[in-house]
């Protein structure tokens, strides 16, 4: 099995006070950025609490049936008729984009993703398939299962435009593909803030275990649905020497300073022992 890079318990934000909303459910981890978590996955909020109409920015969908929780969240904290600038995407796995045409049509948002997500969110390629011999539990057992048909939102979707994230002003977007070809982590350098999407998480999401109880431990991207092993570790790398102080990622908890580091610089370091599933390493051998 393998041993995920430690991280002291230090890095969780907001460690020592209540970093949830009881009303909206979601956990403020800077000023203007807030994230919820949607059962096996989070999206975030980018924009000031009472920010109004399209002052604001959704940063991926979560899973099908949970629009109605992700509109209550941006209401309680944008106000009940606020609507979106856009949705914004780090990638477009079933469980980032399952509410995305729902609240698109809901909010009328245009939808940005990178270019080579785009086949993926037009009905016009599909995924390759989840490899269910990577990791173990009950998450890689169900890998099957997921949802194989592409989404066609085509009527609102744009290309990521070069060098910013639209209505995420001192954000620009990152390639970091390997978990899918055109997966895009957002960077704020003022702060060395990073939305990580799946390029790197910070629970087990193998196991529903480690899913339900949240505690951080960092990992490379899911194993059951990561396909280019190569490119997932360059991504991870070139992560690592930005020196986060913040990361939120697609699924685990925020976490932020040191040991988010010295953690994450371990994954890049050793990536192929604590991120790659052993036959892929195997496979990879004996080519």
């Amino acid at each position: 099995m393998k041993k995920p890079s430690p991280v002291s318990s230090a890095a969780r934000v907001n460690r020592s006070e209540p970093s949830i909303n009881r009303h909206s459910g979601t956990h403020e981890a800077a000023p203007d950025l807030a994230y919820k978590r949607l059962a096996i996955v989070n999206v975030s909020f980018f924009g000031v609490p009472g920010a109004g109409d399209r002052q604001w920015v959704l940063i991926d969908a979560g899973v099908t049936g949970t629009a109605r929780l992700i509109t209550r969240a941006a209401a309680q904290r944008f106000g009940n008729e606020s609507r979106p600038a856009c949705i914004v995407l780090t990638h477009g796995h079933f469980d980032h984009v399952g509410s995305l045409e729902k609240l698109a049509e809901y909010w009328d948002a245009p939808i940005y993703a990178h270019e080579l997500e785009l086949p993926f969110l037009t009905g016009e390629t599909s995924y390759a398939l989840p490899d269910p011999l990577a990791g173990v539990g009950l998450m890689s057992a169900l890998s099957p299962m997921v949802p194989g048909e592409p989404l066609n939102v085509s009527s609102r979707l744009n290309k990521l435009p070069e060098g910013e994230v639209p209505g995420m002003p001192g954000w620009r977007w990152i390639q970091t593909p390997g978990h899918s070809p055109g997966h895009v982590s957002f960077w704020r350098e003022s702060d060395r803030t990073i939305i990580a999407g799946d390029a790197f998480i910070t629970t087990n999401q193998a196991s529903a275990y480690s899913v339900a109880v949240q505690k951080p431990k960092l990992h490379g991207p899911p194993m059951y649905y990561t396909p280019d092993w190569d490119s997932a570790r360059a991504s991870v790398e070139a992560l690592a020497t930005l020196e986060p102080e913040l990361a939120i990622t697609g699924h685990g908890p925020a976490l932020r300073g040191p040991a988010l580091r010295d953690s994450l610089h371990r994954l890049a370091q050793d990536f192929d022992r604590l991120a790659v599933p052993e036959h892929c390493q195997c496979a990879k051998s004996a080519g």
